[in-house]
């Protein structure tokens, strides 16, 4: 698990002894800095972008409200206020503060403020595993409609998968799919259609051709023409200019 990285920010050396005191049990809590004042805070917050300050209200140079306006409370880290007086409590949550500690701090008290730390670090883990997922599967349905053809007819549209195709061939400023015991005409290049298509499974074998390679049954070399026979009988030739497609092909097959 990453560690929470933390800043200590107090004005006073043993209030921030004291802090570093009591997160010495905690193994997933590190303090990379101290900052004795407002402007020692905002300097670290920006060169260092922790994940976690503890943060004196009353310090000189600059408050602990002046940090958080001079950051600004979108770029602020979990903050945890810690003062000698509890008058400022409703103004600190108002910052949305994660927590707000009055000295003399107690372990009980400390070790709830830490755990909404992690409560919350779960929680914001959680979100960003959710968008990541989110957006892998929106990219890949995008990859599987981009591999759908459609083709217009007389009374609809034809919709063809990607995985229903044993071949593809020029046909003048069209292209004819061979789909499902069929010819389908479609107004579009074999070079537009490829790059629709997955490159390990569909190889330009000619420049007029391409092939599915699972649909290949065998390979013929008829003196110095080298033919791919289909799973339904069908030959189609592979040009010389393709001969390093064709390796490609003959490599995937005995994969």
């Amino acid at each position: 698990m990453d560690k929470i990285r933390a800043i200590i920010a107090d004005d006073e050396p043993l209030a921030r002894r004291g802090i570093r005191q009591m997160l010495a049990p905690y193994d997933d809590i590190t303090v990379i800095a101290e900052a004795r004042n407002g402007r020692e805070t905002v300097r670290a917050l920006r060169e260092l972008n922790p994940d976690l300050v503890f943060l004196d209200v009353q310090m000189p140079a600059l408050d602990g409200f002046g940090v958080l306006a001079t950051i600004g409370a979108k770029r602020m880290p979990a903050v945890i206020f810690v003062t000698a007086h509890d008058e400022f409590a409703v103004r600190a949550f108002d910052a949305q503060a994660l927590d707000y500690l009055v000295k003399p701090l107690k372990k009980a008290r400390f070790a709830e403020a830490l755990e909404r730390m992690r409560d919350r670090r779960r929680a914001s883990k959680a979100v960003d595993l959710s968008r990541k997922l989110s957006a892998l599967l929106e990219t890949r349905e995008k990859e599987r409609l981009k591999q759908r053809i459609i083709i217009p007819t007389a009374t609809a549209e034809l919709i063809i998968n990607a995985d229903e195709i044993d071949w593809i061939e020029a046909d003048d400023y069209y292209a004819a799919i061979h789909a499902r015991s069929a010819r389908h005409l479609v107004r579009e290049s074999l070079g537009s259609l490829l790059q629709r298509l997955d490159p390990d499974i569909f190889v330009r074998v000619h420049r007029s051709a391409i092939v599915n390679v699972d649909r290949v049954s065998e390979v013929r070399h008829q003196g110095a023409k080298t033919v791919l026979v289909l799973r339904d009988g069908v030959q189609v030739q592979v040009s010389r200019r393709r001969r390093s497609a064709m390796r490609r092909l003959l490599q995937c097959l005995k994969e």
